[in-house]
């Protein structure tokens, strides 16, 4: 092979191993605040996640007693589909001092 000067990447280079991110499951936590109500996390669950009620209530007693709770479980194209429509899913319009959407966040 003549050379023109550029070099060609040595094999470790090509086969360097990288995390995978689509590796799962991801989570979408959802945190507690005093700026939602219940009606709101039900309400907010069932709309984002398609929880049927039940469900929804059970997150809204574990998010108020235990401070968080995992709304989602699986892949991390979905996970973050979860975690971005909860997070502009706005304030809780019972509450006047509730000013923006519940706290999440997306974990491996």
């Amino acid at each position: 092979m003549t050379g023109s000067g550029a070099s060609q990447p040595s094999i470790l280079e090509e086969t360097e191993v990288r995390p995978r991110l689509s590796d799962g499951p991801w989570k979408v936590v959802l945190w507690d605040d005093d700026f939602h109500t219940y009606e709101y996390v039900i309400e907010m669950l069932m709309d984002v996640c398609q929880m049927p009620w039940e469900k929804a209530f059970q997150h809204a007693i574990e998010v108020d007693t235990r401070k968080k709770t995992i709304v989602f479980s699986g892949e991390l194209e979905h996970a973050e589909f979860v975690h971005e429509r909860i997070l502009n899913y706005g304030p809780d319009p019972r509450m006047g001092s509730s000013k923006g959407s519940m706290t999440a966040t997306l974990e491996q």
